[in-house]
């Protein structure tokens, strides 16, 4: 544990942020669990009691300040319930969030953006083992300094707003796309990017919002989509 937070030390982090942190989490860990990085929020005016996420090698944990400081509050959700999670960078810092398999969405935002970059690596790493358990003993969760990333990048929010041109965000299973046959509808989401993607799951909240699709809809679009990211 003491050579990851060296790491971690290494990358702007406070120190004595860092070290509460782990102090709190110290009888909290479970036997055979370490953790593997740990982002905290830096906000453009002074954080005095930031939020901080905390990733293991079993689960992800929200770390949030309560009463002032003096105490703490723990989330935590395991691995085996977490279906995605995504890094969107904007002027002042990046979001992380993650999706359970319990359809919950949690964002952790203002992280600095090469904190929340390591913090997806991991991620994407942990999620990787599940679906692959036969190479796990192949692949370190180690979050290496010079190592690449690969997310999705929004410069600015997309907020809810109203549809007035339901033509450009109908999803291919509506009107005149119910003509074509499913192995087309994959074949078409598997060539989308990850930009395009999440742009999809974007338009389909939308529909979900404006009341055009029904919440069962909405999930069945974003379980399909999110099988391709």
């Amino acid at each position: 544990m003491i050579d990851n937070l060296k790491k971690i030390l290494n990358e702007d982090q406070d120190p004595k942020a860092i070290e509460k942190i782990t102090a709190k989490l110290e009888n909290l860990l479970m036997s055979n669990e370490e953790i593997g990085y740990i982002a905290v929020q830096k906000k453009p005016a002074v954080t005095i009691l930031p939020d901080s996420i905390v990733v293991t090698n079993k689960r992800i944990i929200l770390c949030k300040p309560k009463n002032f400081g003096l105490s703490m509050e723990f989330v935590d959700y395991d691995w085996d319930d977490i279906e995605s999670s995504f890094v969107k960078e904007g002027i002042l810092g990046a979001d992380f969030t993650f999706n359970t398999k319990s359809d919950l969405t949690l964002t952790i935002d203002y992280l600095p953006k090469n904190q929340a970059r390591k913090l997806y690596t991991f991620a994407k790493e942990q999620l990787d083992l599940l679906k692959n358990p036969k190479t796990a003993s192949s692949i370190t969760t180690e979050v290496k300094p010079d190592e690449k990333v690969v997310y999705t990048e929004v410069i600015e929010e997309v907020a809810t707003e109203e549809v007035t041109n339901f033509a450009e965000i109908m999803p291919a299973t509506f009107e005149d796309s119910q003509l074509d046959t499913t192995a087309s509808t994959e074949r078409k989401l598997s060539e989308l990017s990850q930009d395009e993607l999440f742009e999809k799951l974007q338009n389909y909240k939308k529909l979900l919002d404006n009341g055009l699709i029904l919440q069962g809809e909405y999930d069945n679009l974003k379980k399909e989509v999110l099988s391709y990211m």
